[in-house]
């Protein structure tokens, strides 16, 4: 038997002919994708394309679903997340997730919203309020809400709610951050702080962000692929995508020819 090909040190995450079914329908098709750590990597495409479907593989989310199920592998500093050796708990411990439309817990208050994740990961104790600090400052709200902590996260803007989602995912210390499209519901100036606060977090994390903004892959992300009906059809640094795409496909799109 042939030896497995070894893992490039710099891929934190890496898919191998990853197809993903709902039912009988495959939504994602033999896909092979390599992520390097500390970067953006960008995913792009038409709507129905399988971004979102591949994004919810990378934590194993996209199991929930009924009838839904993955052949292939996913690679998480090179341990087969797929192969059953890592619990789903700790791996979204590991890989945590903001998606599309912010999604406080509506009857806790803003601390208790970031301190929920390490409550149900054993991280609460003595230095709860300083993690809560922690993650609120890592997110870029801290400043905004340090005397209203006890507020309920509603009193807060849509883009202040998706940044307090961020810090609630941040607070257990995961290495990977999944964002399905995470500023398509917020206004342009919320927009902007989003991206400015994940380019300030590719510095500890590594981020797949999924998004329909072909303008926003391009501000924010130094890797970009293109998925097309279920199919990654070119993937590469940012600019070489949008400036010099290899793909007749990927060029179509990405000058509007179609999308």
């Amino acid at each position: 038997m042939m030896a497995a090909a070894i893992r490039p040190a710099s891929n934190k995450l890496e898919a191998r002919t990853l197809t993903a079914w709902f039912g009988t329908k495959p939504a994602v098709r033999g896909v092979s994708l390599a992520i390097p750590e500390r970067s953006v990597y960008a995913i792009i495409g038409p709507s129905g394309c399988g971004k979102s479907t591949f994004l919810r593989c990378l934590n194993r989310m996209h199991e929930l679903v009924p009838g839904a199920r993955t052949e292939g592998e996913v690679l998480l500093d090179g341990q087969d997340l797929l192969a059953g050796g890592m619990s789903p708990v700790r791996l979204r411990r590991r890989v945590g997730m903001v998606f599309q439309r912010p999604n406080p817990f509506p009857t806790m208050s803003i601390f208790d919203n970031v301190a929920a994740g390490m409550k149900l990961n054993g991280l609460a104790g003595s230095g709860l309020s300083d993690r809560v600090e922690h993650a609120l400052a890592r997110a870029a709200l801290w400043d905004e809400v340090k005397d209203r902590l006890s507020a309920s996260p509603l009193s807060l803007s849509g883009g202040q709610q998706q940044r307090l989602c961020i810090a609630r995912a941040l607070a257990v210390e995961p290495e990977v951050l999944l964002m399905d499209e995470p500023a398509s519901a917020l206004d342009p100036i919320a927009t902007s702080k989003v991206e400015d606060l994940i380019h300030d977090l590719k510095a500890r994390y590594t981020i797949v962000l999924v998004t329909h903004n072909m303008q926003q892959a391009a501000r924010a992300s130094d890797y970009t692929a293109f998925f097309y009906m279920g199919e990654l059809v070119e993937a590469g640094l940012t600019p070489q995508i949008f400036q010099n795409p290899r793909e007749g496909r990927t060029e179509d799109y990405v000058t509007g020819k179609f999308g």
